[in-house]
């Protein structure tokens, strides 16, 4: 693409009939994703990152201080191509439905992570969020022949209690690996609408944090070879 990004990989659109993600660009789809997930701050309760105040909040404490300066981030706008253009400074493939990333990238390890999955509520419950992680799966799973980067690790990090979370990846074929009890101290959590552990926190901590456990999936190139890229396939190409 002729923009530059930080990203250690290379970075294209990813689509296919019903979804399009193109990178994330503060400038065009920050004031639209902030009028959209601002009603809803929900959208950030298992989450270490936001809720953000402000649109200015959004791209300079996260945009710029977290996805830019990192060679590990890429965060992509989530475009759905079959409901009409949303806003005329948006994107002319269709309506924005959300957010996601690439994040804990790496060359060296040949591994990355889907997250900051923020799907608004307009597209929940539909084709949206399957087809955002089939086509990361296989951007980052299919060999370079096939388009792809051919890595060999992809992980998922859900909140532990994130029932709809844990569903998603054991549909889209990733496997369970463990809990990291403990793993996230969410700061203010509960000013900030955050949902904890619901366990009893350590002496010494401060009032109103909360604690999260998180549950550990991945898919791995073996995994996607031996069934799971036709598993994603069917999962992201069935009828609505």
């Amino acid at each position: 693409m002729a923009a530059d990004y930080n990203f250690c990989f290379p970075v294209r659109e990813l689509s296919n009939d019903r979804l399009k993600l193109t990178p994330f660009i503060a400038a065009i789809h920050g004031p639209e994703f902030h009028i959209l997930s601002s009603p809803h701050p929900s959208l950030y309760a298992h989450i270490p990152r936001g809720p953000y105040t402000s649109l200015s909040d959004f791209v300079t404490n996260f945009v710029e201080k977290v996805v830019d300066p990192s060679p590990s981030w890429m965060l992509y706008a989530v475009i759905d191509k079959t409901k009409p253009i949303s806003s005329p400074t948006n994107d002319p493939d269709g309506s924005l439905a959300g957010v996601v990333g690439y994040l804990g990238s790496s060359v060296q390890h040949q591994d990355t992570e889907i997250g900051f999955v923020i799907t608004l509520p307009a597209f929940q419950r539909t084709h949206v969020t399957s087809n955002v992680v089939g086509l990361l799966l296989h951007y980052a799973l299919d060999g370079p022949e096939q388009g792809g980067l051919g890595l060999r690790r992809v992980q998922w990090h859900a909140n532990s209690v994130n029932e709809a979370s844990r569903r998603l990846a054991e549909r889209m074929g990733f496997r369970f690996e463990g809990v990291m009890r403990w793993h996230r101290v969410f700061r203010d959590g509960v000013r900030m609408g955050k949902v904890g552990n619901g366990r009893g926190l350590p002496k010494g901590a401060e009032a109103g944090d909360l604690g999260r456990d998180t549950a550990v999936y991945a898919l791995c190139w073996d995994d996607w070879e031996d069934g799971v890229r036709e598993q994603v396939q069917r999962v992201i190409t069935r009828t609505i």
